[in-house]
Order: C-alpha cells, then sequence, then structure tokens
C-alpha cells in the first residue's frame, strides 16, 4: 500500500462508497486461555460485538473447503522453482528444518556463513556439490546468490484456520497482516521480515494479481520466509468476512483513515495493506471496520507498501506490549 496524499478513488456513478465506520476496536482481557471485551471507552462503539472464543473448538485436519489454501503447482509458473538463494536465507532454512536436497556451494568460497551452512549440511547429511560460480550463476533466478543455493520442496502455503489456530496455541490475540494485490517480490519479502520482527502470526495474500513465494521474496526476507505462515485465498473479502465472524477487527491502511497511533488496536486484528498507487480496493476498503494512515509532512507524497505495513504493524506490536 501506498499513501498518497493526492490520491483520491473516484465512487462509481450511482454507487457512492459507503462512509467509514466510527468507533475503535474494544481491549481485550485474558480469560481462561480466551480473549474478551471489556467496556468499550469510544462515544461511537460498533454495533454487534464478535467474541474471539468460539464456542465449537477448533478442529485439527478439518479446515473450512472455502478457506483453503492452493498448494498446486501451477503448470509453466517459475515462481514455483524449488530454490533457495543467498547465505541468509540458506542458513535460515537449514536452522528452521526445511526439507532441503542438496547445496551447491562456490568453489574456493568457504569463509565465514558459508563454513556455518556446510557444517550443518553435513550433520543433516544433505548433499554439497561444490560448482564453478558459472553454474551458480545459471541457476540463479535472483542473480545475488553470494556463492550458495539450495535445492528444496516447495514453499508451503498455509490455510487460514492454521494462522488462527497457532495465536490460540501462544495464547496470543491473533494479529494478521493482509496484502491486497501486492505484485512485487521486494515489497513482500519486506513484509515477512518485518512481520516476523513484530510478531505476527501469520500473512494473507490473493491467489490471482499478486506476488506469491518467490526465490526472490525468499531472498529479501532474510529467511523470515521460514517462520511466517503465508495463506493464498480466492477472495479476499469472503475471507476478512470469516474473519471477523472468528472474532478479529479489520484495519485497513488508507490515507482516508485516522492516524494510526491514535486508534486501539491491542485486540485481535488484521492490518491489510494494498498495493502501491491503486492503495485498496473498493470493496476490501468498504469491508474493513476502520481505516488508519500515516501522516505525512516532506514533499514526497507517498511511501512504499512494505514501509507503511512495517510502521503499523510495529504500532500494533508496542500497543499489545503496553496493556
Amino acid at each position: 500500500m501506498a499513501f498518497n496524499k493526492n490520491y483520491s478513488k473516484p465512487a462509481r456513478p450511482g454507487k457512492p462508497g459507503r462512509p467509514d465506520r466510527p468507533g475503535r476496536p474494544g481491549k481485550f482481557e485474558k480469560k481462561d486461555g480466551g480473549f474478551t471485551k471489556d467496556e468499550r471507552k469510544s462515544e461511537k462503539p460498533f454495533g454487534k460485538r464478535r467474541p474471539f472464543e468460539k464456542a465449537a473448538p477448533y478442529e485439527t485436519g478439518k479446515p473450512k473447503d472455502k478457506y483453503k489454501a492452493d498448494i498446486r503447482q501451477e503448470e509453466d509458473d517459475d515462481d514455483n522453482i524449488n530454490l533457495i538463494e543467498g547465505r541468509n536465507s540458506v542458513l535460515e532454512a537449514l536452522k528452521s528444518n526445511r526439507e532441503i536436497d542438496k547445496i551447491f556451494v562456490q568453489k574456493g568460497v568457504g569463509e565465514g556463513s558459508i563454513r556455518q551452512i556446510i557444517a550443518i549440511a553435513r550433520e543433516k547429511n544433505i548433499l554439497i556439490k561444490e560448482v564453478d560460480k558459472a553454474k551458480l550463476d545459471g541457476l540463479s533466478r535472483t542473480r545475488n546468490h553470494q556463492g550458495v543455493i539450495a535445492s528444496a520442496a516447495l514453499y508451503k502455503y498455509y490455510e487460514v484456520d492454521d494462522i488462527l489456530q497457532s495465536a490460540r496455541e501462544k495464547g496470543e490475540a491473533p494479529f494478521i497482516v493482509i496484502l491486497d494485490e501486492i505484485t512485487d517480490n521486494n515489497n513482500l519479502g519486506s513484509v515477512l521480515r518485518s512481520a516476523d520482527a513484530a510478531g505476527v502470526h501469520g500473512i494473507i495474500i490473493p491467489k490471482r494479481r499478486a506476488v506469491g513465494l518467490t526465490p526472490a521474496v525468499a531472498k529479501i526476507s532474510a529467511g523470515a520466509i521460514e517462520y511466517v505462515p503465508v495463506a493464498k485465498v480466492t477472495n479476499l473479502n469472503h475471507t476478512i468476512e470469516y474473519l471477523k465472524k472468528e472474532g478479529l477487527w479489520i484495519a485497513g491502511a488508507s490515507m482516508e483513515g485516522e492516524v494510526y497511533y491514535g486508534k486501539d488496536m491491542t485486540g485481535p486484528i488484521a492490518l491489510v495493506i494494498g498495493s502501491e498507487g491503486e492503495g485498496l480496493g473498493r470493496l476490501v476498503k468498504e469491508n474493513c471496520d476502520f481505516l488508519v494512515s500515516v501522516p505525512m509532512k516532506g514533499k514526497i507524497a507517498s511511501l512504499n507498501a512494505a514501509v507503511s505495513a512495517a510502521i503499523i504493524m510495529f504500532e500494533i506490536q508496542k500497543q499489545r506490549k503496553n496493556r
């Protein structure tokens, strides 16, 4: 999402957008492993409250078909090639017990983290092949392999329910980031890295018109791709409605919103980040419970989507820590 002071998406003729929903999310108090809302302090509370704790227990292995991840490998999709490039990325993949078939190491390069990679690979009985730099250059998709490339299993997409269950198992209110048509490898990789540092439980991306888990994304994430679950869904709006039923408030990042540090975002929450230039889609924006913005005072009228996401993610982390 880019914050653009001069951008204003026009409403469709005859179909003006709904006004922003007032109010702020209520705070949650931990009770018996769950979270319940206290009294709202806002003068304009939302209507019906949504409890986080569900009556029916989570059924492992029985995710709702509507929100199942698409784990099929698309034909002729170069994004699915199973390579991990760069020293940090390969090292984190080894530490996270990712299934790796072999590791290609450049001849004559054996210092620093390369030595650590080789040691761990030998402990795990992973095949190590010493090759010329030309061979690595030919394999590389990122053009920045740093002397090491690993051949591994394809990146796994998780279910939305897996992400929610992970938060429950930690005894924490869910904290999710939803990316609305982010198409740039750098943005997704950077968001993954920031999400891992900010304590995000998972990221949701749309199946179409969005970048997936590519080697370039893995490289840019500096290994965070191994620790932050990513779910790929067919319809973001349906998924947002599902998250609301699960007790989450939906915060959309938009220049039309209130200043981000003035909103209470301590409870179960999903932060929606839009694409650069376009921002949030109309229907997605209307489906948000409230909108937040990053104030701009300089000459530049917009922020990189990943930078905007990081600013708001760490504000949410700070609020949750100081509850």
